[in-house]
């Protein structure tokens, strides 16, 4: 059973902006703190933003002030805003629940390219 899909990945140039987004299973979505995840080649996969059931968002220093995550409960949906993208964000981007006991099956990830 395919839980978690992320799309929306592409190459762009620095600068410019791409919007991602993360279709969950309600299992998953209806419980969890959500999260952006970002594994650049040869790296671990990090957190890059999350946010809770209630709405409350957070991000990492890196992304502060051009990523804006939201979601749609309606629609099981997360959204990652990446606006002024750098070459540093490069990475294939994933979304799944914060808290390990809530995790999905990781999905395949989007890839985002940014050329400087």
């Amino acid at each position: 059973q395919v839980q978690l899909v992320e799309s929306g990945g592409g190459l762009v140039q620095a600068g410019e902006s791409l919007r991602l987004s993360c279709a969950a299973a309600r299992s998953i979505f209806i419980l969890a703190t959500m999260g952006w995840y970002r594994q650049a080649s040869g790296n671990q996969r990090e957190l890059v933003a999350w946010i809770t059931t209630g709405g409350t968002t957070n991000y990492v220093d890196s992304v502060k002030g051009r990523f804006t995550i939201s979601r749609d409960n309606a629609k099981n949906t997360v959204y990652l805003q990446m606006r002024s993208l750098k070459p540093e964000d490069t990475g294939v981007y994933y979304c799944n629940a914060v808290r390990p006991e809530y995790r999905g099956v990781w999905g395949q990830g989007t890839l985002v390219t940014v050329s400087s």
